[in-house]
């Protein structure tokens, strides 16, 4: 993978990136030559600067800083939460009602390490979900956190029961089949066997909106990486539904 080829936008003092799903944003704490975002992008800055994180598994916008004073200026800009996160996910089943916020603290989970739960303990976490478009099976949902705990999302969507499809931690870990939303799949006469459409966690970082240190507004956008758009487009045309997706 080439650096070049996933910058979505780059000034002297950031670089926006669309990460690709499987990818770590800084090296494992247990094996650090692990693959990492950070230790590709020092690779081609020398020197750079990590401000917020997605998990491995998640695509989308993410921002690093080019220099110290960028550091410090995006990382306060992200813990006071004066930047607007929007995601994008296929969630399992149909939610109702279409649109809801989830106000439920959320901690580290008691016993099964690397795994987090709601209780009233925990850290307050809101997140904002709007259904786009709902297909019975799944539905497309654009998502806003305000906090940023770790899984945070996941452990909304899994609260609400209707979790992120695809995840191994909160739901299930079955890839998504065209068979199971195709009526009467028929597989190729020489193919053996069918190769999931969707086989990692269907969660995008889709949007970021926040000022930069000179005060200009940013509106940065990832669209939907090809794995989960090819599972929107046929759920969309074994739905009956309209091709366009409007947010």
């Amino acid at each position: 993978m080439r650096i070049n080829d996933i910058i979505i936008k780059e000034t002297p003092d950031f670089v926006i990136l669309n990460k690709p799903a499987g990818l770590l944003t800084i090296p494992d704490r247990h094996d650090n030559q692990l693959q990492s975002l950070q230790g590709l992008l020092r690779k081609h800055y020398g020197e750079i600067f990590t401000v917020h994180r997605l998990d491995k598994e998640t695509s989308g916008i993410i921002l690093f800083a080019k220099n110290e004073a960028a550091h410090k200026y995006y990382s306060q800009l992200f813990e006071g939460r004066n930047v607007k996160k929007f995601y994008q996910g296929l969630v399992n089943g149909q939610l109702i009602p279409a649109t809801g916020s989830l106000d439920e603290p959320i901690m580290e989970h008691p016993v099964v390490k690397g795994k987090m739960v709601t209780n009233k303990k925990g850290k307050n976490a809101l997140t904002d979900y709007e259904v786009v478009e709902s297909f019975g099976l799944y539905s497309l949902v654009k998502l806003q956190i305000h906090t940023g705990r770790t899984h945070q999302i996941r452990v909304h969507m899994k609260h609400l029961g209707h979790p992120i499809a695809v995840d191994e931690l909160y739901g299930t870990n079955a890839p998504i089949f065209l068979s199971a939303i195709k009526k009467n799949y028929k597989l190729g006469k020489r193919t053996e066997e069918e190769r999931p459409l969707l086989s990692r966690l269907a969660l995008h970082a889709w949007q970021l909106h926040f000022k930069d240190q000179q005060g200009e507004e940013h509106v940065i956008e990832a669209p939907l990486p090809k794995d989960i758009q090819a599972v929107v487009t046929q759920l969309r045309k074994n739905s009956g539904q309209s091709s366009e997706l409007v947010l």
